[in-house]
């Protein structure tokens, strides 16, 4: 029930995803185009804009790659046998990511603070509605990798019951 919820949220990120990636190549061709041709005229809130969405498309990004385990790594033992091995592996992994994912959201508020009391130059925009990325991001990963972190438990069970 909650990793089906959870998967259709992705599937709602992924979405966004795109979209954000299209809205992103609008702003990108703007500025080659004024830079490299002449037809239309430098506008400076293309740059603001394109930062701001290329930070929402790393964040989510960076979401997805931890619920999809697709995430960077580093594998420094052989991949276990036993199903306690996996259990091991699979968690101290997971716990690293959850230290990780806390760290953010926790201080990723104190950060958005600071946000929201700027103003993007050129836009005018609150800039919490960029740095709330950071707490928001972090507070997914954690949900996502305390699913995970379920779900090597219960796989580790299913094993060991069905042993007996």
């Amino acid at each position: 029930m909650i990793g089906r919820a959870l998967e259709t949220f992705c599937a709602g990120l992924r979405i966004l995803l795109g979209c954000l990636m299209a809205a992103l190549a609008v702003p990108v061709a703007m500025q080659v185009i004024a830079r490299y041709t002449g037809l239309i005229p430098t506008y400076l809130w293309t740059e603001e804009l394109a930062t701001f969405i290329f930070v929402w498309v790393v964040m989510i990004g960076a979401m997805l790659a931890v619920w999809d385990g697709t995430h960077f790594d580093v594998v420094i033992t052989p991949d276990a046998t036993s199903p306690l091995g996996v259990l091991i592996q699979k968690s101290v992994v997971h716990l690293a990511i959850m230290v990780f994912a806390l760290l953010f959201a926790w201080y990723g508020i104190e950060y958005a603070k600071v946000g929201s009391i700027q103003s993007s130059v050129m836009m005018r925009i609150n800039l919490l509605w960029i740095y709330i990325a950071v707490p928001l991001a972090g507070a997914i990963w954690a949900v996502f990798t305390a699913y995970r972190l379920y779900e090597a438990f219960d796989a580790y069970t299913q094993s060991r019951k069905a042993k007996s």
